[in-house]
């Protein structure tokens, strides 16, 4: 039965890039950018550790957060996003024979495990390529093990520190960026490299922006191997995918706006393979 609860992780992290918004761009000093959103994933089958589709019990998570970035200083600016009420869950397991009920669904909620750091420019506002470092300390709020059958999970119980590096460029009324990091993770996890880029385009009078993203992770396989060794944790050890998400985000009044992602996988190992979905409203603090 742990089993159904790896699935959750994956489609997690891939809405992880669209968090980090701002690429090679740190806020300006007293400026920021703040989202409260709904993310959710539900499926009934996922990777499995060769990358093959398996069928699972229907299992999902809803995380209600807040995200936000707050310019300090002209070029240090720090991030917080904290999932403050997360749902995990997974419906009834029931034969394909006799419609019994093998397992009961079950569910649980808490806190998320939640994300605090700092971005610096590393260029002066107005270079041709903007580029911006940034540190994410990972802290394990969420429950590890949690449910009647203890498979589900609102956190990997782990402190990880990814280190990320942006690189930025405008188009008139496009961008694009690029970006490296690297996860380090404890408690006997692997290490993680991060790659991405980005790229987007307003329209409508800048009202309007159009954004797609491609994101990934590569797994060191550095562990411990007695982590997660039948790959049954919803944060489980080595996972990886390249993922792709499509953003909008549409100003309706002054700096007021609302946000819609969708975002999957192309490839995948002990994720979820069904899209995962986001809606928020942001707030974009000018002074």
């Amino acid at each position: 039965m742990k089993k159904t609860a790896i699935l959750i992780t994956g489609l997690f992290l891939f809405s992880l890039p669209k968090m980090f918004a701002g690429g090679g761009w740190p806020q300006l000093k007293a400026e920021g950018y703040f989202k409260l959103s709904q993310w959710w994933i539900v499926a009934d089958q996922h990777y499995t550790d060769q990358g093959l589709i398996d069928p699972n019990v229907t299992t999902g998570i809803f995380n209600t957060s807040f995200y936000g970035e707050y310019g300090f200083t002209d070029r240090i600016t720090g991030v917080l996003y904290m999932p403050f009420f997360s749902r995990a869950f997974n419906n009834n397991l029931v034969s394909g024979t006799t419609g019994e009920v093998l397992v009961p669904g079950d569910a649980i909620n808490s806190f998320g495990d939640t994300d605090v750091g700092i971005k610096i420019g590393l260029t002066k506002r107005g270079a041709p390529v903007a580029v911006a470092a940034t540190i994410l300390l990972g802290v394990p709020l969420g429950i590890q093990i949690g449910g009647s059958q203890n498979n589900l999970q609102t956190g990997d119980g782990e402190f990880n520190q990814l280190i990320k590096l942006d690189a930025g460029k405008s188009f008139g009324k496009a961008y694009g960026n690029a970006y490296l990091g690297f996860n380090n993770r404890s408690n006997g996890f692997s290490d993680e490299f991060h790659y991405g880029i980005e790229g987007g385009i307003s329209l409508a009078n800048s009202k309007l922006w159009l954004i797609g993203r491609l994101y990934g992770i590569s797994s060191f396989r550095n562990g411990d191997s007695s982590v997660g060794a039948n790959s049954t944790s919803i944060f489980a050890n080595n996972i990886e995918y390249t993922s792709y998400s499509v953003e909008a985000t549409y100003k309706v009044q002054g700096n007021v706006g609302i946000s819609a992602t969708i975002a999957s996988a192309f490839r995948g190992e002990l994720v979820l393979a069904q899209p995962s979905y986001s809606v928020g409203v942001f707030f974009e603090l000018k002074r």
